[in-house]
């Protein structure tokens, strides 16, 4: 064997040897790349921000469920089969898919609705396994959002709620909401869905039976989001959502989490147990940012008028 012949030998040795070091993480989510892009991105700002370059220091793999929550479980085990240093899980079925396939792969809550309740950690200040994160849970949102439904259309006597049944996290959402509507005086009216065959029908109960409409969000309606926002105007419902990009659709407003930022967040978890930390021991974070969309567009095209005391509190009008 030559000098030339050696040298080249060992820079190729070399070089496998830091490909193989490169850390590889996993995106988990149940919607799709389209749906999920802003969030995606956000979450790599966060990661650039940090030092963290997609292809030059970081490998990412994407798994997309497309809506089909039954496909969950096989992505997270491919994900975990690929030995990805983290599993970053967008939403709570893809933490539970994560975490039923591996109770050992650290998984990051890009945002994790109520983690305790749902079983992913121990508490909020000591996770105690391998998932920690974002919550993005606020026992304040659902009494909010019943209450600015109110205080724009006071007529508003039953406000009928959208929402599925089957998903673990809309069933604790509708729980809440329950809660909340006693507080604030406001009857529910619970129109279950599990598909887009649902949806007609339910839409005729909401017109037929309430004055107001609140959506609670999963993967089966966030799919489906334009299909849903399409409906409420339509029937000239006056409605409320739980994330910004429904008022960006069409929807009339919405309020709650900053789901750009929470992700952003999520770098930094990403970032620590790459350098070392364990989850069990990174406490999960709450939001801290929270946002009332409100457009105007759809209120005219419904024939609404927004009062200027809840126009006044808007982060964004849309005109």
């Amino acid at each position: 064997m030559t000098l030339g012949t050696l040298l080249f030998g060992l820079c190729f040795w070399a070089k496998a040897q830091d490909q193989k070091k490169i850390p590889r993480i996993g995106i988990l989510a149940g919607g799709s790349a389209s749906s999920d892009s802003p969030r995606v991105q956000a979450f790599l700002r966060g990661l650039r921000e940090l030092g963290w370059v997609e292809g030059r220091n970081l490998m990412i793999e994407y798994r997309y469920a497309d809506g089909q929550l039954d496909r969950l479980n096989k992505l997270a085990a491919e994900l975990v089969t690929n030995r990805v240093d983290v599993i970053v899980a967008q939403a709570p079925a893809a933490v539970r898919a994560a975490k039923r396939e591996s109770n050992a792969t650290p998984i990051v809550m890009a945002h994790g609705g109520d983690p305790v309740a749902q079983g992913f950690v121990a508490s909020l200040a000591r996770p105690g396994g391998n998932v920690t994160g974002i919550s993005n849970f606020s026992a304040e949102l659902s009494g909010k959002r019943l209450e600015l439904l109110k205080e724009a259309f006071p007529k508003t006597s039953r406000v009928a709620v959208i929402w599925n049944p089957d998903a673990p996290g809309p069933v604790l959402g509708f729980k809440e909401l329950e809660i909340a509507a006693k507080v604030v005086d406001v009857p529910l009216e619970s129109l279950p869905v599990r598909g887009p065959k649902d949806f007609e029908r339910a839409f005729r109960a909401a017109r037929d039976r309430a004055g107001g409409l609140l959506v609670i969000q999963d993967v089966v309606t966030v799919t489906h989001l334009k299909q849903i926002v399409k409906l409420a105007t339509a029937h000239r419902l006056p409605a409320i959502y739980m994330e910004r990009e429904w008022a960006e659709a069409g929807g009339l407003m919405s309020y709650g989490v900053n789901q750009n930022d929470l992700h952003r967040r999520a770098a930094t978890y990403v970032d620590r147990i790459l350098k070392g930390a364990k989850p069990a021991d990174l406490p999960v974070e709450q939001p801290t940012k929270f946002e009332l969309i409100i457009n105007l567009k759809t209120a005219k095209e419904i024939g609404l008028t927004i009062p200027p005391n809840v126009l006044a509190r808007a982060d964004k009008v849309i005109r």
